[in-house]
């Protein structure tokens, strides 16, 4: 991998883990446009996660602080909101432990599933259009049917701020509400996957990792791409213009079926 490649994919990464188009199924695009497997490389894997999960960190970084200044002070809203991102991590951890291998089996070099989901993912975005006017609170049960969503969308195409932020606003949940629970409710799994990731790339065998400059512009571009887009997302959903983003899914469905 070279400097050019990690940075453009450090930039594909950060832009789609909070725009609503994919990040799983835009990684698997810029890597068959690129000539390159970032799956051959965890540690690479891992810093732009760890990129990512930073980004979303300083962003939401006042509400996790009133967060977890909550759980101390056994304030009852702060212990519910918790309670309601643990439930929503469930439906995630069930598939993706238990399903692994089949999953893992979907991110090869086959771009069909890709451009099917990405085509899912487009529909998801134009329904919001339709979906009736939000204004009701998170409950557990949102947040369960909330989760569902996260969990669908493990699989590459399927967006993930896409299907839940979607989801919740199905459901009637205020947009601002729908984008904040999307995003402070990813962090644990993703620093949960990143800890699992670091185990297995401390276990391999030394001389397999790329090398700290090529990491440090991944991490780098990916961070600076996630700030981004993670504010650009929070203006879009209050916008209500998500079905821009349905287009650009469907277009770029096609021209994965077609590079399938």
């Amino acid at each position: 991998m070279t400097y050019l490649q990690a940075i453009l994919l450090g930039i594909i990464q950060g832009l789609t883990e909070f725009l609503p188009v994919s990040s799983s199924g835009h990684i698997q695009l810029g890597e068959a446009v690129l000539g390159v497997e970032t799956t051959e490389s965890l540690s690479f894997t891992v810093i732009v996660h760890a990129a990512t999960v930073l980004s979303t960190i300083v962003i939401f970084r006042t509400d996790i602080a009133g967060i977890f200044q909550g759980l101390f002070q056994r304030d009852r809203d702060s212990w519910r909101f918790a309670g309601m991102v643990v439930l929503s991590m469930i439906p995630a951890v069930v598939v993706g432990l238990g399903f692994e291998e089949q999953l893992e089996g979907l991110f090869g070099e086959d771009l069909t599933i890709v451009g099917v989901c990405l085509l899912v993912t487009a529909a998801l975005l134009m329904l919001t259009s339709i979906a009736p006017a939000g204004g009701k609170d998170l409950s557990f049960g949102r947040a369960a049917l909330i989760g569902i969503a996260q969990a669908i969308a493990i699989l590459p195409g399927i967006s993930r701020s896409g299907s839940t932020i979607s989801t919740a606003l199905y459901l009637g949940v205020d947009k601002t509400k729908a984008t904040r629970f999307s995003f402070l409710m990813v962090i644990p799994l993703i620093l949960g996957a990143t800890l699992v990731d670091l185990k297995d790339m401390a276990e391999a065998p030394a001389g397999e990792g790329l090398p700290a400059g090529i990491l440090l512009a991944g991490f780098a571009a990916a961070f600076l791409a996630g700030l981004f887009a993670c504010q650009a997302m929070i203006r879009i959903v209050r916008r209500g213009k998500l079905w821009y983003f349905a287009v650009y899914c469907a277009i770029a469905g096609v021209l994965a079926l077609v590079l399938g």
